[in-house]
């Protein structure tokens, strides 16, 4: 093949089994490789993800060159892509038997331009899960998205180089590491946030302080007892008074459970009314025959004392000899 020559056309499905070969002894080698995996027709499905692919596709410098790392992307040809604070480092399979490294450098957001979007942001962004969906106004979305004023890189913020030997500034083996960090946003959009050197948590720091202070005023307008009864528990480690309310409660509930205590006793005692006669006819008897005791000490006290209480005249004489008088 002469100099002037294109070179052989490589197929999708050629493609994919090289990237794919080369995966497998890239892991045997080492197992904290991060290979860029899509799936589907779409390169980024959540908002972050596209979000970050039309700021690079909607500059002029990146709109031509781009586009050429898509077709990598979908073929599996990024092996690893690792993202660190500022830093992109990749490998990507190309024509040669070695995949070509790309290291990548991201600039770290403006502080004037930070400052900005934190105050814009006050009262509009209620959690951090809100944030990292996407699911926020749209003046934010406008806000975040704005070029060279939001939070996604202008080409002036991101130095690239590649070990291939295309004498293009921005390679296709570049422009595939770069998608690919769009892919990776999908599933932790974390990664942004760290790329760019700032801290998410600010951007909803001020509505976590307004919520606070909108908590702090309620409770003021509550009963006061409450609240320093909490505080003296909290301080001196003791237990404080119940309050009248939750005395009031309790003696309700002890009043309802004796009233069911005492239905089922009477349900109990229907259901078994020959135990009742019979306990009823036994407390009885043992009256009668207590009462009969009673009397028949009575009857002997009584004709005790009548025999000693017997004057000695009245006695009579014993008769001698057996002649009457």
């Amino acid at each position: 093949m002469s100099f002037w020559q294109f070179p052989r056309y490589v197929s999708v499905g050629e493609k994919q089994q090289r990237s794919q070969r080369k995966l497998e002894l890239l892991m045997k080698k080492n197992k904290d490789i991060k290979p860029v995996i899509v799936e589907g027709r779409t390169l980024a499905k959540t908002w972050w993800g596209k979000a970050w692919n039309k700021n690079l596709e909607g500059y002029a410098d990146y709109s031509n060159r781009i586009e050429r790392g898509r077709s990598y992307v979908r073929c599996g040809s990024v092996l690893d892509l690792q993202i660190h604070e500022g830093k992109i480092k990749s490998l990507v399979q190309g024509s040669s038997a070695n995949p070509y490294s790309i290291e990548i450098k991201i600039h770290s957001l403006e502080k004037n331009i930070w400052e900005e979007i934190k105050v814009f942001c006050k009262g509009k962004l209620d959690s951090l899960q809100e944030l990292l969906m996407g699911n926020f106004p749209k003046a934010l979305d406008e806000l975040f998205t704005a070029q060279g004023k939001g939070l996604f890189p202008s080409p002036k913020e991101i130095d690239f180089d590649c070990s291939c030997p295309d004498w293009a500034s921005m390679c296709k083996h570049i422009a595939a590491t770069l998608y690919g960090v769009g892919a990776r946003l999908d599933h932790d959009p974390n990664l942004f946030f760290l790329l760019r050197k700032i801290e998410m948590s600010d951007l909803i720091s001020e509505t976590i302080k307004d919520k606070t202070n909108d908590l702090l005023t309620r409770a003021e307008r509550k009963s006061s007892r409450i609240i320093e009864d909490q505080d003296l528990s909290a301080v001196f480690g003791i237990e404080m008074d119940a309050t009248p309310c939750a005395e009031t409660k309790t003696k309700k509930t002890n009043t309802v459970r004796q009233k069911n205590d005492a239905i089922k006793k009477n349900k109990t005692i229907a259901k078994n009314p020959s135990k009742k006669s019979k306990n009823t006819e036994k407390k009885r008897t043992g009256i009668k025959s207590a009462r009969k005791t009673e009397k028949v000490k009575t009857v002997k006290k009584s004709t005790r004392k009548t025999v000693k209480n017997i004057p000695e005249n009245n006695k009579k004489a014993p008769n001698k000899g057996g002649k009457k008088k």
